[in-house]
């Protein structure tokens, strides 16, 4: 009985301690806004979205400044010449000579205004979606770091778990060597080991992924953003 009680109270030793292990895990302690803020510059550097964007920005900018000096298109110049000599029996001319010729197109000056309008609003709207495009982006980044955290902190834990299991198995292998334990509690221990390392496998790769995930919108490996 005395083996038993010792064996219970060396499981709940080890439990407590796991227990205050885990509570002692946060995501606040690998936190580091200033580390974020060179993942959000690094994304913003070398996304290939974010080039699209500005380079939508700069077509937008120039088709307006196209259509800002568009207004001469509405005017035309030409030029008649009659030599002095001769005689137009069918269009009989006063002048002779060179005489030049100008001409309106007063749809196309009507018109133009608008075009210049739609111009300027055309750069705005990219200007926006630029904005747009860098928010979002900027918020994934967060996400995708929050997340990469998450999956450190639970990887920890994992491995924590892993090493108290193994201990407890150990203590149990030595109480039942000597029979002093059941097989079906060390059988148990056992399967717990390996559900443990399971977890611990998994975890490993969910920190892989984030790691991916977060590598992908920064255009970079982490390791290279100091």
């Amino acid at each position: 009985m005395n083996n038993k009680l010792k064996i219970i109270c060396l499981s709940l030793l080890i439990s407590i301690s796991a227990s205050n292990l885990y509570a002692q895990e946060s995501l606040f302690k690998d936190l580091s806004y200033p580390y974020l803020e060179k993942l959000i510059a690094a994304a913003k550097k070398n996304y290939p979205e974010i080039k699209v964007k500005q380079k939508q920005v700069e077509i937008a900018r120039s088709t307006f400044h196209q259509a800002s000096f568009s207004w001469l298109e509405a005017f035309s110049a030409s030029y008649i010449y009659s030599p002095q000599s001769s005689i137009n029996i069918t269009q009989p001319t006063i002048f002779k000579g060179y005489q030049l010729v100008a001409s309106v197109s007063l749809g196309s000056l009507f018109e133009r205004p608008y075009t210049i309008h739609n111009a300027r609003e055309a750069v705005k709207i990219a200007e926006f979606q630029q904005e747009e495009y860098s928010l979002t982006l900027e918020a994934q980044i967060k996400r995708s770091y929050f997340a990469y955290l998450a999956a450190q902190a639970d990887l920890r834990n994992k491995v924590t778990a892993v090493t108290n299991a193994e201990t407890a198995t150990k203590n149990l292998k030595y109480t039942f060597e000597k029979g002093e334990t059941p097989f079906i509690t060390y059988n148990e221990s056992l399967n717990n080991l390996y559900n443990q390392n399971s977890f611990r496998i998994q975890a490993e790769l969910n920190v892989f992924t984030a790691k991916t995930n977060l590598e992908e919108l920064i255009g970079d490996k982490l390791e290279s953003i100091k």
